[in-house]
């Protein structure tokens, strides 16, 4: 209408105005007709903001946090979706299992093999004791299990690596985690752009500094005045690592982690409050809820005598007295006039089970976690409840991977330098060159397997699988039981000369093994 308007009383600015609209027209294509649009009616009402990686997460972690921590104490479903995550990629603690490179080091299978357990050996002595906590409250494997839960929760963690001698022990490193709420500004002052939710950071924005409190700084207990620390990344002088943080990152120049439950509060707060008003309406269908009508003016007269519970003669206060609470078998005297009207809420919902599992299925895809394992709920056939299994697997060797190389990587290689420095591991140029030191250090984390829906096939491909050099005998015992195949080769020698030695098993009945294993080689020959 105005373009007409215009072109009646002034064609040339109508046609400039026609030229301008072809162009901005021409300008506008891809996703401005999409994704992007600003005209599209289910576009128009999206409320959208875009900020740095600190101002979408940092700047909103005290919200999320005791969100996330809420969660974790009060919904069933998010406390049991940490506890899955923790379960399966940490369980009882991943276990050391010392890799060295022994052809760059120049030492030969059984030399490396020595190696490996003498270092085992002297790693339990510091893993296995609770002394390993600064605080001497956990050995390295619940220090494990309680820093990614901490990191899932919160979103980081952080450890300390202090030196701290202590009577009856070799090793003199320790453990001290700290909460992710600790690491912050002084007085929560936000002084410059270099310092921020307690993360210094230097030209590159790598972190050079972490100032953490003294005293958690949300405790009710504590009404001392707090003081920060400043604790320097990396020593000045040897370059030593004096603080890991472990959290995983979202976005270039994160700086703080994301609880892992951020994408899912909304959801499942919601969930939750659904789930509390469907059990709430059944509890009260299931005690058969009425309501009492009177035809006097008054209303219904409800005394001390109907109340449920309540014996003759005790004091009641006015707000419970109008507050009747029903229970199971309760009978109700009434009073003249008076009559029962029964409520029927309609419980149990017959539609909860769908929209709650329709509602748990969009929750797992966001935490990489399949419904039937969120809910420890398998129906499915086989192959869709094996298929949901391997999936889960990819995200928890994933975050198994992430907690060994930030985690536990670091730690084993402070202590493996104590132990060379105290002589109490041999190995040669340790301190004199990188490369050797890095093929000295080489390890790998086991932990809890995926186990099997079906133990015989599984065994059957991992025998497959070893026969045609695809994997190892030692990486086949680790994924299937989570064992050692040395140790368990070793056992298994004892095991067989006890049966021999006892008259279990004769000449007689290992022979036919035998011939059959020779078969066996003759005919691949």
């Amino acid at each position: 209408m105005i373009d007409r308007l215009i072109s009646y009383f002034a064609p040339e600015t109508a046609l400039k105005r026609a030229v301008a609209r072809k162009k901005m027209d021409a300008i506008n294509t891809g996703y401005s007709h999409h994704g992007a649009s600003g005209t599209k009616k289910s576009m128009i009402g999206w409320s959208h903001s875009a900020g740095s990686p600190d101002d979408d997460i940092t700047l909103n972690l005290d919200v999320l946090r005791p969100r996330a921590r809420d969660l974790y104490m009060g919904n069933p479903i998010a406390c049991g979706a940490l506890k899955t995550d923790k379960t399966n990629v940490v369980g009882s603690g991943l276990k050391l299992n010392p890799q060295i490179d022994a052809d760059f080091l120049g030492l030969s299978a059984d030399q490396a093999d020595e190696w490996e357990k003498n270092v085992s050996r002297e790693f339990a002595l510091w893993a296995e004791n609770k002394d390993c906590d600064a605080a001497r409250m956990l050995n390295f494997y619940q220090l494990q299990q309680l820093a990614f839960l901490s990191a899932l929760m919160s979103g980081d963690v952080f450890a300390l690596l202090p030196v701290i001698p202590r009577k009856n022990n070799i090793y003199d490193l320790r453990v001290q985690l700290v909460e992710a709420d600790r690491v912050c500004n002084p007085y929560n002052v936000l002084s410059d752009d270099k310092v921020l939710a307690g993360i210094e950071v230097g030209d590159y924005g790598e972190p050079v500094a972490y100032h953490i409190a003294k005293y958690h700084p949300l405790s009710l207990l504590n009404q001392k005045a707090n003081t920060w620390t400043k604790v320097q990344a990396f020593g000045t002088r040897t370059g030593r690592r004096n603080v890991i943080h472990l959290l995983e990152m979202e976005r270039p120049g994160h700086r703080r982690g994301n609880p892992m439950l951020s994408p899912v509060i909304e959801a499942l707060k919601q969930l939750g409050r659904y789930s509390e008003a469907e059990l709430m309406a059944a509890v009260i269908s299931g005690l058969f809820t009425v309501a009492i009508t009177s035809e006097s003016p008054e209303g219904p007269d409800i005394g001390e005598d109907h109340l449920p519970g309540i014996v003759s003669g005790t004091s009641v206060e006015d707000d419970v007295r109008n507050d009747i609470k029903l229970g199971n078998g309760t009978m109700i005297e009434l009073a003249p006039g008076e009559k029962i009207e029964p409520i029927n809420p309609g419980r149990p919902n017959a539609l909860f089970d769908p929209f709650v599992t329709s509602i748990l299925r969009q929750i797992g895809a966001a935490l990489e976690i399949p419904m039937e394992l969120l809910v420890k709920h398998f129906t499915a056939s086989y192959s869709a409840s094996r298929a949901a299994l391997l999936e889960a697997w990819k995200f928890f060797r994933r975050q198994r991977d992430w907690l060994s190389s930030d985690f536990n990587q670091p730690i084993y290689e402070e202590w493996l330098s104590e132990a060379v420095a105290k002589g109490r591991v041999k190995a040669p140029g340790f301190f004199n060159d990188l490369a050797v030191r890095k093929a000295y250090c080489n390890a790998e984390w086991n932990g809890p397997t995926a186990g099997q829906l079906d133990p015989v096939k599984e065994a059957n491909a991992s025998k497959i699988k070893v026969q045609e050099g695809f994997s190892t005998r030692q990486r086949e015992t680790a994924e299937l039981t989570g064992g050692d195949w040395n140790q368990n080769y070793r056992q298994r020698v004892r095991e067989e000369r006890m049966m021999r030695e006892g008259g279990l098993v004769t000449v007689e009945m290992a022979a036919p093994q035998q011939m059959n294993n020779e078969v066996k080689g003759g005919e691949e020959d």
